[in-house]
């Protein structure tokens, strides 16, 4: 049986899949490519971002290397979703309004939107979210590492008791760098 899609907000659905592969999310078969690359200035020597959209919602932002080219907005979704990020780069108080979907379980999905609850501007463990959602720390760390749509659910805002904790799967080299860029960022609020 084939993952089911799961609404979160926004319109109809258009008839792209989403596969979990590695444990990755990607688009298949429809939508390999992304429908724009861009920079951001608060990430200036960092990577690109890319997004994925269907015709009605936000599926995706991958980082991708700084030497990836710039790809213009294909859609007017596209373009929205370029302008929102933009925005949140000139002012992290902005807030996000998008149409998305989320692929993910149940539990993922819970964790996703108690991220999406904490301030900008503020920081909780994974110890702290584990509590508030009676599981374990190692557990919303890893519905961290699968969310599809950072900076969007702000997974950079749950940080380890006594370090930054993990970022995209990681816990150190670049990934770690964009994540203290973002903390940072949202302290100029």
């Amino acid at each position: 049986m084939p993952p089911a899609l799961v609404k979160w907000r926004g319109s109809g659905y258009t008839g792209r899949r989403l596969l979990i592969a590695s444990g990755h999310i990607m688009i298949s078969p429809l939508s390999k490519n992304h429908d724009a690359v861009f920079s951001l200035a608060l990430l200036p020597d960092g990577p690109k971002l890319g997004i994925r959209v269907s015709d009605s919602a936000l599926l995706a932002i991958d980082f991708l290397k700084s030497s990836t080219p710039d790809k213009a907005p294909q859609t007017e979704l596209a373009r929205l979703i370029v302008t929102k990020l933009l925005n949140y780069s000139a002012n992290p108080a902005s807030r996000f309004s998008l149409p998305i979907y989320l692929h993910g379980t149940a539990f993922q999905q819970r964790v996703w939107q108690a991220i999406k609850n904490i301030p900008t501007g503020e920081v909780c463990s994974y110890g702290q979210l584990a509590r508030q959602l009676n599981t374990g720390a190692r557990a919303i760390g890893n519905a961290c590492r699968k969310n599809p749509i950072p900076i969007v659910i702000p997974c950079h805002r749950v940080v380890g008791a006594n370090s930054m904790g993990g970022y995209s799967g990681q816990t150190s080299g670049a990934q770690l760098t964009i994540k203290s860029r973002l903390l940072a960022h949202e302290q100029q609020r």
